[in-house]
């Protein structure tokens, strides 16, 4: 794994583009690397996280739990984002648990250095900024759906979304493989329900189902009941 910060592509992607060389050494220095296996967390709910975690590959889940003991899924996270801004920022444990859905490799920045970058460089805070106003508004947007959406609509919207921002295998399955349970718990429903409806999708040719795996078959029609 290269340690030097300036070569990583992922950095283009995420609020650290504004840092400049010098940060970026800085930044190579202090940082430390992980490996994080399928299933295993990045930090849980009410952990102090004292820095961030910048996301070189693999792909994690964001999660709550609710007062049912059930694991809602706020948000999922791919290379290049930055997990633990905004704990960070307001100084507060983190909110959310992040867990891996797949074998990641992460790096970790401490608080430290990240508040130095902060308090220094303007055009980098100003994009930590708008990420986290980005995130408030996808949790509207979200909200909203829940609200005015059916279960039918969300999960044909969720569906959709995760072809377009994880994209799909070689046998066009989608890339991200989701349990039952965890889509169900994204488009806020019981896995029964939710195991139903993929199956009537499945009949009415909407996707096909290849054993655990979900293709998209006819984007239009899941577009359209989308909306």
């Amino acid at each position: 794994m290269s340690n030097k910060c300036e070569q990583c592509i992922v950095r283009q992607f995420s609020s650290l583009k504004a840092l400049n060389k010098d940060e970026l050494l800085k930044m190579a220095e202090c940082k430390t690397s992980y490996t994080i296996k399928k299933g295993e967390p990045i930090f849980e709910e009410g952990e102090s996280t004292n820095g961030i975690y910048c996301v070189k590959d693999g792909v994690c889940k964001l999660t709550k739990l609710s007062a049912n003991g059930k694991d809602q899924i706020v948000k999922l996270v791919k290379p290049g984002e930055l997990l633990g801004q905004r704990s960070m920022i307001s100084d507060e444990p983190a909110n959310l648990s992040a867990v891996a859905l797949e074998d990641m490799e992460v790096c970790f920045i401490p608080k430290k250095e990240i508040m130095e970058f902060f308090n220094e460089n303007n055009q980098f805070s100003m994009n930590v900024m708008k990420t986290i106003c980005g995130d408030l508004k996808d949790a509207d947007d979200h909200m909203v759906s829940l609200a005015q959406k059916n279960v039918k609509e969300r999960l044909a919207e969720t569906l959709l979304q995760l072809e377009d921002t994880f994209g799909k295998n070689e046998d066009g399955t989608l890339h991200i493989q989701l349990s039952r349970e965890e889509l169900a718990g994204m488009i806020g429903t019981a896995t029964e329900s939710c195991i139903r409806l993929l199956s009537e999708f499945n009949k009415s040719g909407l996707i096909e189902l290849i054993g655990k795996k979900i293709a998209i078959v006819d984007r239009n029609k899941l577009k359209r009941m989308a909306e």
